[in-house]
C-alpha cells in the first residue's frame, strides 16, 4: 500500500517532532552527511505480537510529501540513547520510514523476554502489522548493531517477499558462541551484556546504576565461586537466562535447540551488509555469517574497521551510517551511486591503512609457520629436539585479561608489557625484521601440549612488540583442554582473524597463559563442571617442539596500491 501524505499516521495521536532531548543528542553526531529531510514522529504504537501481546514502538518517518521505504529495527536494549538519535531520528531524516520497537518483554512491551525464543515469530508477526500501515510501500530493510542483529537474523529465518536488504552492525546470531570460546565462559561479557538486557531498556539511570554495581563488585565478582554466585554478585540479581547458560556448556545440549539464527544465512537471497570490528565480541560471527552468504550466492559485502563494540558506534560511526545509507539506499532504492565497487573493506592494522578486496579472507593469503623453542624464541624453523617449554597457572591467582575483544572501555589493543612480565606468561619472540610483513585472515596456535593429569586452559595471544619492547595485542583465542598424560597431543586454539602489518624493526611474538581472567572464567583445575566448581587446583601444561603460530601472509603493498 502506498501514501503520498506528508504527515501519515497508524495511531490516535497526530505527529509530532521527534522528542527534544533525540534531536539533542542527534545534533552531537559529527561527520554526519547533510539532511534532506525534516522528521516527524509517533511514540508508543502497540503493534501485536506473535502471542497476541502488544510490543511498544516508536515510528520516525520523513515530513515530506512521497513514498518511502520502511526500516525495522527490534530491540532488547530500549528505544531511546542511541537507538533512536542514530538509528530512528538519522535515517528518516535521509528518507526511510524507520520502527523502532522493543522486543518481548522489554521497553514496556508484553510478555517475558527470553533472549531468542521469540524474536523470529515476533519478527513475522510486525511485519504482518506493517502491511496494513497506509504509509508501507512494500519495501522493507532491517539494521541494527548486537542483539538488534539477532533479531534480523531470526526474521530471515523465513524472510518475508517484502524484506529486501539487511545491514548488520557487529551483530550477533549464536547465543551460544558469544557466552563460550574455545569451552571456556565469556565470564567478563556475559555480565556486562546481562546487565544491558536486564537494565538498558529501563533507561539510562538504570542500566548506569548496573554498570556502577558491576564495576563495584568485580573484585570481589572475580574471587568468588562457583560462577552463579559469582554472576548474582555482579548482576545484584539472578538473572534466569544466564544461569540457564552457565548450566548448558555444551552447544549440543537441547537448551540450545533453535537458538543459532546463523542457517538463516544458508539459504537467504536477501543482500546484506556486515559491519564489524577487528577487536570486536562478534567479529568471529560475523566472519562466519559472510562465509555463509558468500557460499549460498547472496550478495554480500563486508566493512571491517579498527573498532571495538563500542568504538563502532562512537568513533567509527561516520564511516558505518556512509556505508550503510549506501547499501540501503542501493537496494531499496535502486540508487547504486554510493556503493563501493569492492564488496570487501578491511582497515589494516600497524599500517593504518583501508584495503578493498574481491572476498575474505585474500585468496593470496598463504599460511606460514613461526616455531616455538623453550629458549624464548620464535623462528621459521623447527627446533631439534628440545626440552618442553612448561607453562604454570594457579587459579588462586588467575592470569589477568589485558585489552582484546571486550565490552570494557580497556577493550582493543593495549600495551601488554606488565602482563608478560608475569611468571605465569609465556612468551616467543621472532628477531626483529628487515621488511614489512602482512597478516590477513585466520591465525591459529597450533601446539603439542602434554597437560598430565591436569585440567587447564590454553590462552594465546598474537602481539606486535615495537622498537622501544612496547607488546602490542592483535588478536588471541582460547581452549579448554582435559588431561592427556605425558604424550604430547595436537592441539589448536584458534585465534580471531586479523588483517595487520608488522612494520620493519618490528617483532611478531606469541604469548601463552593459562588464562584471561575475568574475561574468560579462570579454570579452577579440579576438573568439576565449571558452573559448580569451587575446589582450586594449581595446574601447569608442556608445550612441545613442533609447536607453532601460524600466519596467512599475503604479500605486502605499498601505501599507493593500498
Amino acid at each position: 500500500m502506498t501514501s503520498t501524505t506528508a504527515h501519515p499516521t497508524s495511531s490516535d495521536r497526530p505527529p509530532r517532532k521527534p522528542p527534544r532531548l533525540v534531536r539533542a543528542m542527534r545534533r552531537t553526531m559529527r561527520g554526519m552527511p547533510a539532511a534532506p529531510h525534516r522528521v516527524r514522529y509517533e511514540g508508543g504504537l502497540r503493534i501485536p505480537a506473535a502471542d497476541g501481546g502488544a510490543l511498544v514502538a516508536d515510528h520516525y518517518f520523513p515530513a515530506t510529501p512521497g513514498d518511502f521505504p520502511t526500516l525495522l529495527l527490534r530491540s532488547a536494549y530500549g528505544r531511546g540513547f542511541p537507538w533512536a538519535p542514530m538509528y530512528g531520528l538519522a535515517f528518516a531524516e535521509h528518507g526511510f520510514h524507520v520502527v523502532l520497537q522493543s522486543c518481548r518483554g522489554t521497553g514496556g512491551s508484553d510478555g517475558t523476554f527470553a533472549l531468542w525464543h521469540n524474536e523470529a515469530a515476533d519478527g513475522s508477526a510486525t511485519v504482518a502489522w506493517l502491511r496494513e500501515q497506509p504509509w508501507f510501500t512494500g519495501v522493507l530493510g532491517t539494521i541494527g548493531p548486537s542483539h538488534l542483529g539477532y533479531t534480523q537474523w531470526a526474521t530471515a529465518l523465513d524472510p518475508p517477499p517484502e524484506l529486501r536488504a539487511m545491514v548488520i552492525h557487529a551483530g550477533l546470531h549464536d547465543p551460544h558462541a558469544y557466552f563460550y570460546a574455545g569451552g571456556v565462559f565469556h565470564l567478563e561479557n556475559a555480565l556486562a551484556s546481562t546487565a544491558g538486557f536486564v537494565h538498558q531498556h529501563r533507561g539510562n539511570r538504570h542500566f548506569a546504576k548496573a554498570a556502577l554495581r558491576l564495576h563495584r563488585t568485580q573484585r570481589r565478582v572475580a574471587r568468588t565461586l562457583p560462577l552463579p554466585d559469582a554472576c548474582a554478585l555482579g548482576l545484584g540479581e539472578r538473572v534466569p537466562f544466564l544461569e540457564d547458560a552457565l548450566a548448558h556448556p555444551d552447544p549440543a545440549d537441547p537448551h540450545w535447540t533453535g537458538a543459532d539464527a546463523g542457517r538463516a544465512a544458508e539459504r537467504l537471497s536477501v543482500p546484506t551488509l556486515l559491519i564489524a570490528g577487528r577487536h570486536d565480541v562478534m567479529f568471529e560471527q560475523n566472519l562466519e555469517q559472510h562465509r555463509r552468504l558468500r557460499r549460498a550466492g547472496c550478495e554480500t559485502g563486508l566493512l571491517v574497521g579498527p573498532w571495538t563494540h563500542t568504538s563502532m558506534l562512537q568513533q567509527g560511526w561516520p564511516s558505518v551510517f556512509a556505508d550503510s545509507l549506501a547499501w540501503l539506499r542501493a537496494h531499496l532504492d535502486g540508487d547504486r551511486s554510493a556503493l563501493r565497487e569492492a564488496p570487501v573493506r578491511i582497515h589494516v592494522g600497524g599500517a593504518d591503512e583501508w584495503r578493498d578486496l574481491p572476498d575474505w579472507p585474500p585468496a593470496e593469503a598463504a599460511a606460514q609457520r613461526r616455531y616455538i623453542a623453550a629458549d624464548g624464541t620464535l623462528s621459521r624453523e623447527a627446533a631439534a629436539a628440545t626440552a618442553p617449554a612448561v607453562l604454570r597457572y594457579d587459579p588462586a591467582d588467575p592470569t589477568p585479561s589485558v585489552g582484546g575483544a571486550t565490552l570494557s572501555p580497556k577493550a582493543g589493543p593495549r600495551d601488554n608489557t606488565a602482563l608478560e612480565a608475569r611468571d605465569d606468561v609465556l612468551t616467543f619472540t621472532t628477531p626483529p625484521l628487515t621488511e614489512p610483513l602482512e597478516v590477513c585472515g585466520p591465525v591459529s596456535a597450533d601446539l603439542y601440549a602434554a597437560t598430565g593429569t591436569d585440567h587447564i586452559d590454553v590462552f594465546a595471544r598474537l602481539c606486535d612488540v615495537d622498537e622501544r619492547g612496547r607488546s602490542t595485542n592483535v588478536c588471541d583465542g582460547i581452549l579448554r583442554l582435559t588431561p592427556n598424560g605425558s604424550a604430547p597431543a595436537r592441539v589448536t586454539v584458534a585465534m580471531s582473524a586479523t588483517a595487520y602489518r608488522f612494520g620493519p624493526g618490528h617483532r611478531i611474538r606469541l604469548q601463552l597463559s593459562g588464562g584471561a581472567h575475568p574475561r574468560f572464567a579462570r579454570n579452577t583445575g579440579s576438573g568439576e563442571p565449571a558452573h559448580t566448581a569451587r575446589e582450586i587446583v594449581p595446574t601447569s601444561v608442556e608445550f612441545h617442539p613442533g609447536s607453532a603460530l601460524v600466519l596467512p601472509v599475503v604479500p605486502t603493498r605499498s601505501r599507493a596500491d593500498g
